[in-house]
């Protein structure tokens, strides 16, 4: 995705004026290869990043698995291996599931060994995960507006339809998946034709709806959920955006374009700058 830099100024003619806040950086990890994805562990106590050393869409082999102490520190450079381009994460059990392009790679939480691979038919390019209250996982297909949902090790179609806009980020908040859309008519260069935002799908009905004031105004990438509040990034300009209920995004952050599918222990966001190598850890408030 380094060529998603020279269409910077693209995404942001598409982006809706929004009110500016600030937050703190407290930590910043280094020596990262294209860390797409910052997932917290809350059992273990860590955070685990996804590296994908490489083309996001290319099945190279490349890819692996890291992990950071609390406090950014480099515990396991290549914790697991033995991927192609792993992007975002969730954990079910005693298990974490990454999005590999059109599989999902199973892990065992305790020895980081790679356990298993789970082939997702007639997906393009699988993206970000959460897990639901019942322990079943959610995964989005971004280039095929889908999301699909495993169950165990079997798979299958959760929702496809195409109001989901290029779905990317993904976190269940009680009963419904939070999305966040990339944007409508993707290009070759991931610019859109009509920029994206956030969404909810109702885990019982499936139904769609967008969030009230969150409407096509960034190219979104991650996503997540801290009481009321959704935090989302742009990949395109490096946005970090906060969302509540009935108001309007507000700019966080902003880094390099590159900032990915974050993650968040409650008090902490940790962002990765896919572009940088790194990953920041900034204050909630």
């Amino acid at each position: 995705m380094k060529t998603l830099i020279t269409s910077t100024l693209l995404a942001i003619l598409g982006i809706a004026t929004v009110p500016v806040a600030r937050a703190g950086e407290i930590w910043r990890a280094t020596g990262l290869e294209q860390p797409e994805s910052a997932f917290f562990d809350a059992a273990g106590k860590r955070i685990v990043v996804s590296n994908i050393v490489g083309n996001p869409g290319a099945a190279d082999g490349n890819g692996y698995l890291s992990v950071l102490s609390p406090d950014g520190k480099m515990v396991t450079q290549h914790w697991t291996d033995g991927m192609d381009a792993p992007k975002g994460m969730a954990v079910s059990g005693a298990r974490l599931y990454v999005a590999d392009i059109t599989k999902v790679r199973v892990v065992d939480l305790e020895t980081g060994k790679l356990v298993s691979t789970i082939d997702v038919p007639n997906t393009v390019f699988l993206n970000d995960m959460t897990t639901d209250a019942s322990g079943k996982v959610y995964v989005t297909d971004m280039l095929a507006d889908a999301i699909y949902r495993i169950d165990g090790d079997r798979p299958e179609p959760f929702v496809r339809d195409a109001a989901l806009a290029s779905p990317n980020g993904i976190v269940a908040d009680g009963g419904r998946l939070i999305v966040a859309s990339w944007g409508q008519g993707i290009k070759p260069d991931f610019s859109t034709a009509e920029p994206g935002g956030l969404l909810a799908v109702d885990l019982a009905t499936k139904a769609i709806s967008q969030l009230p004031g969150a409407q096509k105004f960034a190219d979104l990438d991650g996503v997540i959920a801290v009481g009321d509040t959704i935090y989302a990034t742009s990949y395109m300009t490096g946005t970090l955006y906060r969302y509540k209920v009935d108001g309007t995004p507000e700019k966080v952050a902003t880094f390099n374009p590159g900032s990915a599918d974050i993650g968040t222990d409650g008090s902490r966001i940790f962002v990765p700058l896919m572009n940088d190598g790194e990953v920041v850890a900034l204050t909630l408030d």
